[in-house]
């Protein structure tokens, strides 16, 4: 409920990963319709550059306005700093505080003063401006890393390189703020050389116990984590794509062309088979290697007729069997009957 600079810098962090997460998927799209022949075509999804912009802006960003405050002589206080922000954001759509919101005439309890709200990718966020510019400061002063080198342990001089007097400057040290944004844009930069795949986790409930499901803890986090925004991605292209042979391997038992056996190549007979279900051809595309289905109403529709036709499949094997039981038990029992009459006959 209480946000501080911690926070700030940690959803900073979620917005540039958001930013990577979305641009890789988007990526990934695209390649594979361009590896596959298919028409790609242009998907309309928020972009929150504007939001990193906002944050990290070397020129007129937040982090640069806290850093602009705290290398300021003279007494600086959380209040310049918020005022710095009201007016160089008073018209950004992604930021509001209780001063521009009176400019605007706007008036919302909720948000008490010497705070400011961001309007995140997922949502909005209160910061509390107390602590920002101490937090931000590296109090790790010159004269200590000087100690710290002279030490005589190996561990201790390693850990403080800059305490060496050789390498003494007379530059102020950075800031909290400007280390985390470097080490944000390292990362970047190193997850753009990759080929990254995402694990989503989401926690059912808060008491960890079984067979608990809470619907607004998992949508809050279904939100959050931008699953939304990869879903609608993925929904404005094809939403579902499989190679041909295990496809018509799945399917086959819905057409009488391809059931028990088809002898042509997987291509030709996918064709064949969703020619024959009567699918509309602007559901469909067909690539170099695999079948590409627009909706998922149409996938859940083979898969309907993929149950029911398993059930008949499955009542077919089962009468099949039970009437060769049977037939097999009345032809041992009439062997039998016919062994047993003729030696009685005999006998007789």
């Amino acid at each position: 409920q209480d946000n501080g600079f911690e926070q700030f810098i940690i959803n900073y962090c979620n917005e540039k990963l958001q930013q990577i997460f979305i641009l890789m998927t988007l990526k990934g799209e695209q390649e594979e319709y361009v590896r596959e022949g298919i028409q790609w075509t242009p998907v309309e999804f928020f972009d929150n550059s504007i939001i990193c912009d906002l944050i990290e802006n070397s020129k007129g960003g937040i982090l640069a306005m806290l850093d602009e405050e705290c290398l300021r002589p003279g007494v600086v206080t959380e209040d310049t700093f918020l005022a710095k922000l009201n007016q160089l954001f008073a018209a950004h759509k992604h930021y509001e505080s209780r001063e521009t919101q009176n400019a605007r005439r706007v008036t919302d309890p909720s948000l008490p003063p010497r705070c400011f709200r961001i309007r995140h990718y997922a949502g909005k966020v209160t910061y509390d401006v107390t602590g920002f510019i101490e937090k931000n400061n590296d109090l790790l002063f010159r004269d200590l890393s000087q100690a710290m080198w002279a030490a005589r342990h190996a561990l201790l001089r390693s850990l403080f390189p800059e305490g060496d007097p050789q390498r003494v400057s007379l530059k102020l040290p950075p800031t909290t703020g400007s280390q985390f944004k470097a080490s944000v844009a390292t990362l970047m930069k190193n997850l753009y050389s990759k080929n990254p795949n995402y694990i989503r986790c989401i926690k059912p409930n808060e008491s960890k116990a079984a067979t608990l499901f809470t619907p607004e803890l998992v949508l809050a986090q279904i939100r959050y984590l931008g699953l939304l925004e990869n879903v609608r991605v993925r929904r404005a292209g094809y939403a579902f794509r499989q190679p041909y042979g295990p496809f018509l391997q799945r399917y086959r038992m819905l057409s009488a062309r391809t059931w028990p056996r088809w002898d042509g190549g997987h291509r030709e007979g996918t064709e064949v088979l969703l020619a024959e279900l009567g699918i509309p051809p602007e559901e469909l595309a067909f690539g170099h290697t695999k079948i590409f289905i627009r909706s998922p109403r149409t996938l859940f529709d083979l898969e309907k007729r993929r149950q029911e036709r398993v059930a008949e499949l499955v009542t077919l094997i089962q009468k099949m069997f039970r009437g060769w039981r049977c037939r097999t038990q009345y032809q041992l029992m009439r062997k039998s009957q016919i062994i047993i009459s003729a030696w009685f006959r005999g006998h007789a």
